[in-house]
């Protein structure tokens, strides 16, 4: 047992001393990550102590360490409040669309880019599906806004000229709309941006395999599901853990903007315009942190398990 645990630190030393040389011969590339590395500790760590909050009842006069420990008190008013089950389920339904459509749609602009031989033409697609991504919500909600507005409204003026309504409709007051209007104008603002990950993906793959499989007969369909689709499953899987992972992310600034009509509360408050609301403008700082603790630990539950599943299937974050 003493020869074998001898051998074991023997085997061990090596490998510790080679990745300490790896270390240091590459010593200008990990000071090129430390300024990223600082900016994560100052701006993600450090502040991780204000979830201290959530445990007390929080005074900004007596701070953190002097203010009165209630423990779950916070959690308990949550889960037993009237807005639990309406927040949730906004969050859960919301978050859910922009999952099952949002993420999906990159992948299909990608894949029906990757047919287009004109490149003047893909080129001009790509450009303006881009767009948007590099538009502040403000600019996208106010354009939306305009273009369902009841007065001149072009969507209004559209479907007036096609006979379809007699009236002008205000589609920002109608709650059975609300999901449908959010979802599909976020789709629109960032599935340019997305698409671009899956065009490299595709970039990569070597051509020999498309001219064997159109010399074996192989429709364009076929070469799609067979070929481009297998070869990019890889980076499919790691964004769809990180889109599992900010499931619970259902969206603030574009709700906070669009759904500006307070007809439209019982349908667009998710939890983190309910944090905004009880915790910024109601000033409520200790229910607000243990909410969105809450929502934190459901997160990462959700990015734990997508991961071990898509570990699974051969490709994982870790």
């Amino acid at each position: 047992m003493a020869q074998l645990s001898v051998n074991k630190e023997l085997v061990k030393k090596p490998k510790t001393k080679h990745a300490f040389l790896r270390f240091l011969k590459q010593m200008d590339i990990q000071l090129m990550v430390l300024p990223a590395l600082l900016l994560i500790i100052v701006f993600s760590y450090i502040p991780m102590y204000g979830v201290l909050m959530a445990f007390q009842d929080y005074s900004i006069f007596k701070g953190f360490f002097a203010s009165e420990w209630v423990g779950l008190k916070h959690f308990d008013m949550f889960f037993s409040s009237p807005e639990f089950f309406e927040v949730m389920r906004n969050t859960v339904v919301i978050s859910m669309l922009k999952f099952c459509i949002g993420f999906p749609a990159p992948i299909v602009l990608a894949l029906m880019l990757n047919e287009v031989k004109n490149m003047m033409f893909k080129r001009l697609v790509q450009t303006v599906s881009y767009l948007p991504h590099f538009m502040s919500w403000v600019i996208v909600a106010g354009l939306i806004m305009s273009m369902l507005s009841t007065d001149n409204g072009s969507v209004n003026i559209l479907l007036e000229k096609m006979n379809f309504i007699e009236e002008p409709i205000n589609f920002l007051s109608l709650p059975e709309l609300f999901w449908s209007i959010l979802v599909s104008t976020g789709v629109w603002k960032e599935i340019g941006f997305g698409s671009i990950v899956y065009l490299a993906a595709i970039a990569s793959i070597d051509p020999s395999m498309y001219e064997a499989a159109s010399m074996d007969g192989a429709s364009k369909f076929k070469q799609i599901f067979l070929i481009t689709l297998p070869s990019i499953m890889p980076v499919v899987l790691i964004f769809m853990i990180l889109a599992i992972g900010n499931l619970l992310n259902a969206g603030f600034e574009d709700i906070l903007l669009l759904a500006v009509n307070p007809v439209l509360r019982d349908v667009s408050d998710v939890i983190d315009t309910y944090v905004y609301r009880v915790g910024i403008q109601s000033s409520r700082y200790s229910y607000a942190t243990a909410v969105g603790l809450f929502k934190a630990v459901i997160s990462v539950g959700l990015l734990t398990m997508a991961n071990y599943l898509a570990r699974r299937a051969g490709s994982s974050l870790w």
